[in-house]
């Protein structure tokens, strides 16, 4: 497995998208769909680590062939 620095460079445009989108949209007053786009955002995150976790896993478990 080989780590991937297109991964980080998404991760990050994603925090920064987010973070002007929730900026925006409080000082707009709508500072409940910031916080959901910042929730929306993190899920979408997560996603991506936890495949990136479950391969590492799989690669281990190869490699020890377990």
């Amino acid at each position: 497995m080989q780590m991937d620095v297109n991964l980080i460079f998404k991760i990050a445009a994603i925090g920064v998208i987010l973070s002007i989108l929730h900026t925006v949209l409080s000082r707009a007053g709508r500072e409940e769909l910031g916080h959901l786009a910042t929730l929306a955002g993190v899920i979408i995150v997560l996603i991506w680590v936890i495949g990136m976790v479950r391969e590492l896993f799989d690669t281990v478990k190869a490699m020890f062939q377990l």
